[in-house]
């Protein structure tokens, strides 16, 4: 459930990247209007996408830190806890049935 909701959140963080191609294009009507060269476009294209992966990534490792800390504080269990817990009634459940 955990990894679904991180895997969404980052889908949707992702999505806002803007590729090398997309700005590429964007830019191309500028070169095609006259407003700036196929050199400036190009380096612009670079930087746009440079700068969106960038983001990507600081946006990544602070989704992941804020999911991380909302597992340690407790306000979700881990799969692993459960399953610990599960086992720890399965035997309490066990020793009661022994004990009657």
């Amino acid at each position: 459930m955990i990894d679904l909701i991180k895997k969404g959140m980052l889908a949707a963080v992702g999505a806002a990247v803007v590729t090398k191609e997309q700005a590429q294009g964007l830019l191309n009507e500028f070169v095609e209007k006259g407003k700036i060269t196929a050199g400036e476009a190009q380096e612009m294209a670079t930087k746009i996408a440079d700068s969106g992966k960038a983001e990507f990534e600081k946006a990544k490792k602070e989704l992941s830190g804020r999911i991380d800390e909302l597992l340690q504080g407790g306000v979700v269990a881990t799969r692993a806890e459960i399953e610990a817990l599960e086992k720890r009634v399965a035997a309490l459940e066990k020793a009661a049935k022994k004990a009657d």
